[in-house]
């Protein structure tokens, strides 16, 4: 827990984000996480991994910006891969943070520029996820999530196991039929809002699995737990839920042994693929995640 602490705190150091991020050195220990800086090199991921019968989403990394301007410029980039996609014939998505599109700026200039992106995406059968921030932007984010899936589906929202609120988000947004993505989380919240251990995490995140593959629609489960990936099987064949009813998630470079045994499974597998400049926040909140990601670089840093 003590290393994990340590590894969020630095992800908001901004000095430290600066050198790393303009550093020739750091492209070595980041590229098992991240496809690249451009967008082209997310798209030659994607297409291997088609090839191996693995789904991509794809997220142009950046959080929170400071100006309209900057928020627009994110709106126009994320169309600009929504057609490429669209134009190579790619079964992918788009992931996008809220706070990229404005939304600590103005939370109505944030909707007008994703509802702008999921029209988009709607004309050309694509699909946005929509990602899950810090606790204080849940509400904002469920708002404009609900909205945009009444207006035009194509979107797909996120709970977060590790949030107290988890399971009645979940079956508020189930019951209007908002396809969501279960993951444990990745910020730092208080005790008042998120469970603290990881064995009360793991409890809700099995609990929340059940419920959305049991009454949830295209469900994505997102994890690199083989525990709970085995559960979430179990429980899939109890109740005879066919494998093309859910997929399953998890971040490019994570687990490439469960990549394999899944290229070779009937259920599907989506990769959630990062590519850009501003890499840092994403890949020390992977670090704090699993503590075996430090232990991976460390390893190859020493073999040289």
């Amino acid at each position: 827990m003590a290393l994990r602490s340590l590894l969020l705190f630095l992800s908001r150091r901004k000095r430290l984000r600066k050198f790393l991020e303009t550093s020739r050195l750091a492209e070595r220990a980041t590229s098992r996480f991240i496809a690249g800086l451009a967008l082209d090199d997310a798209l030659e991921v994607g297409r291997r991994l088609q090839r191996d019968g693995i789904q991509m989403s794809v997220d142009w990394l950046g959080e929170s910006v400071n100006s309209l301007n900057e928020a627009a410029a994110s709106r126009d980039g994320y169309i600009g891969v929504l057609h490429r996609l669209h134009e190579i014939g790619l079964d992918a998505t788009v992931s996008i943070k809220l706070t990229q599109f404005g939304l600590d700026v103005s939370r109505e200039a944030c909707r007008k520029n994703v509802r702008r992106l999921v029209s988009e995406a709607a004309k050309l059968g694509l699909t946005v996820e929509i990602d899950m921030e810090s606790s204080e932007h849940v509400d904002r984010t469920f708002d404009l999530v609900s909205g945009l899936w009444a207006e035009f589906g194509h979107v797909r929202g996120v709970v977060q196991a590790y949030l107290h609120r988890a399971e009645k988000d979940a079956a508020r947004l189930s019951a209007q039929g908002v396809p969501l993505r279960l993951c444990k989380g990745a910020y730092r919240e208080p005790p008042a809002v998120a469970f603290q251990k990881k064995s009360e995490v793991d409890r809700n995140y099995a609990r929340l699995a059940r419920y959305l593959l049991e009454h949830g629609n295209n469900p994505a489960l997102a994890t690199h737990d083989e525990i709970l990936i085995q559960d979430a099987l179990d429980f899939a064949a109890e109740k005879r839920i066919p494998p093309d009813r859910f997929e399953f998630q998890m971040l490019y470079g994570i687990r490439r042994d469960l990549e394999r045994r899944f290229a070779a499974a009937p259920h599907r597998l989506r990769l959630y693929v990062p590519y850009g400049e501003a890499w840092y926040p994403y890949f020390m909140r992977r670090l704090a995640e699993r503590p075996a990601n430090l232990l991976f670089l460390l390893r190859n840093y020493v073999r040289g």
